[in-house]
C-alpha cells in the first residue's frame, strides 16, 4: 500500500510533530500574558483598575497584518524566510519572558507593562511566521489536521503558565518561576533549528512596496472583486454566531443560579478536552472528506451546539445539562475552528503566506474584539432564550456563503478518500 492510499500517512508524520512543537511555541507566550502575569502583579498588590489597563498590552495581536509584509520580504542568516524570522522571535521571547520577570511590580509598574507590550508583539510576529511556515510544509489535504494539531498544542502550552507556573510561585521566587517558564520556549526554537525551510513558490517580492501592495492585489486579481468580497464576508461570518453567543457566557451561568465552583469545576473537566477531541477528530476526518464539505458539516454542528444555550436558559441551573451544553459547544467549536483555518490556509498565496494570513486571521478577529462589545445591549432588550436564537440565526449568513466560496463537490483539494 502507498503512502498516498495510507490515511495514517496523513496522521503520523512529521509534519504534524513540527505544527505540535510549534502551536505549543506559539500560545505559551499568550497564556503568560493572560494567566501568570495577571497572577503576579495581583499577589503585588496592584489595584484592580490598573490591571484590567493591562488587557491594552494584547494591542498587537489584533493588528499585526500591519508588520507581516516585513516577513514576506526580509530575510537574515542562512536559515532562510520564516525559519529567521521564527528563530529571532523565540529567542526574543524567552529573553523578553524571563526579563519581565526580573522587574519589581511595586515600583516599575511602568516597565513591566512596557515588557509586556514587548511580549505580546513577539508573540504576535511568532504567530505571523509560523502561520506561514505550517501553510506552506503541508499539502491542502493535511492543513485540517495541521491546523487541529496547531490548535490543540497551543490550548495546551496555557497549562504551563495557568498551572504548573502558579504551584512553583508558591515555593519559589518570582524571577525564578518567570525564567523557567520562559525556559518552555527552548524546544521550539530547538525545533526551528532542526527542520527545513519550505519552498518558495515564486517570486518573493523583491522590496517592501511589492511586499505590501502584492498581496492584496494577487488576492483581487485571482477571481476578481466579486469573488475576493465573498472570501472575505464568509471569513467575516462563519464563526459570528457562536462567538457572540460565548461572549457573556459566565454571566449567563451566574444569572441562571449556578455557583462559581460549578461553573469552574465543570467548564475546565470539559470545555477542554472536549474541544481537544473536536479539533482531532476534525483534522482527521477532514483528511477523508477535504476542506470543502468539512466546511459544511462541522459548520452545521458548530451552528446547531449554540441552541444548547437555548435550552439550558429553559432548562435553569441543573448542572447535567450545563456540562452537556459547555462540552458540545466545545466540541462544535473544535470542528468548525479546524476547518476554519484550513480554509484559510488555503486561501493564501504561497508567495505571500505572512502578510495574506495575518490579514485573514486579524478580519476573523473583529467580531470577537468589536462586535461582542454590544452583546450586553442585545441581551439586555432580548433576554438571554431569544438572545442564542439570534445567535443560531447569525451563524446561518456564513453558512449561505459556502455556495460560493465552498460549493460541496468542488474538487479544489485531493483527501485520501472521497
Amino acid at each position: 500500500m502507498t503512502s498516498d492510499s495510507n490515511p495514517w500517512h496523513h496522521y503520523l508524520n512529521r509534519r504534524m510533530l513540527i505544527c505540535a512543537f510549534l502551536g505549543f511555541s506559539s500560545g505559551l507566550p499568550l497564556f503568560i500574558l493572560l494567566s501568570l502575569l495577571q497572577a503576579w502583579l495581583s499577589k503585588s498588590g496592584l489595584d484592580v483598575k490598573a490591571l484590567g489597563l493591562f488587557a491594552l498590552v494584547m494591542f498587537p495581536y489584533t493588528w499585526k497584518f500591519l508588520w507581516s509584509p516585513l516577513m514576506d520580504r526580509f530575510h537574515f542568516g542562512k536559515l532562510g524566510r520564516r525559519r529567521s524570522w521564527m528563530m529571532l522571535t523565540q529567542a526574543s521571547l524567552f529573553v523578553a519572558i524571563g526579563s519581565m520577570g526580573m522587574l519589581d511590580p511595586h515600583a516599575q509598574v511602568a516597565a513591566i507593562a512596557f515588557m509586556a507590550s514587548l511580549v505580546a508583539f513577539l508573540s504576535a510576529s511568532q504567530d505571523i511566521v509560523i502561520d506561514a511556515y505550517r501553510r506552506e510544509i503541508l499539502p491542502d489535504s493535511e492543513q485540517g489536521l495541521g491546523a487541529a494539531i496547531n490548535v490543540n498544542a497551543y490550548k495546551v502550552a496555557g497549562m504551563v503558565p495557568g498551572a504548573l507556573s502558579l504551584f512553583l510561585a508558591d515555593h519559589m521566587s518570582w524571577q525564578a518561576v518567570f525564567w523557567i517558564t520562559a525556559g518552555f520556549m527552548l524546544p521550539g526554537l530547538v525545533c526551528t533549528l532542526m527542520i527545513k525551510e519550505p519552498a518558495v513558490y515564486g517570486a518573493p517580492p523583491k522590496n517592501l512596496r511589492q511586499a505590501v501592495v502584492l498581496p492584496f492585489q494577487e488576492f483581487i486579481a485571482r477571481d476578481g472583486w466579486r469573488s475576493a468580497l465573498w472570501v472575505l464576508a464568509f471569513i467575516f461570518l462563519y464563526k459570528l454566531g457562536d462567538s457572540m453567543a460565548t461572549a457573556l457566557a459566565t454571566r449567563f451561568y451566574i444569572d441562571l443560579g449556578f455557583s462559581l465552583t460549578q461553573i469552574g469545576v465543570i467548564s475546565k473537566t470539559t470545555s477542554l478536552w472536549a474541544s481537544l477531541v473536536g479539533g482531532l477528530v476534525g483534522g482527521i476526518w477532514m483528511v477523508q472528506i477535504g476542506i470543502n464539505r468539512a466546511l459544511w458539516i462541522f459548520g452545521v454542528v458548530q451552528a446547531v451546539t449554540i441552541l444548547g444555550f437555548a435550552w439550558l436558559a429553559q432548562a435553569g441551573p441543573d448542572p447535567l445539562v450545563l456540562a452537556i451544553v459547555i462540552g458540545g459547544e466545545a466540541f462544535g467549536v473544535g470542528l468548525g475552528t479546524a476547518a476554519f483555518v484550513a480554509y484559510i490556509a488555503r486561501t493564501t498565496d504561497p508567495r505571500y503566506t505572512a502578510t495574506q494570513y495575518a490579514l485573514f486571521t486579524s478580519l476573523a478577529a473583529v467580531p470577537r474584539t468589536f462586535i461582542n462589545s454590544s452583546v450586553g445591549y442585545i441581551v439586555a432588550e432580548t433576554g438571554w432564550f431569544h438572545f442564542f436564537i439570534l445567535c443560531f440565526v447569525l451563524a446561518l449568513p456564513g453558512m449561505l456563503i459556502l455556495f460560493k466560496v465552498a460549493p460541496w463537490n468542488e474538487k479544489t483539494e485531493n483527501p485520501v478518500a472521497s
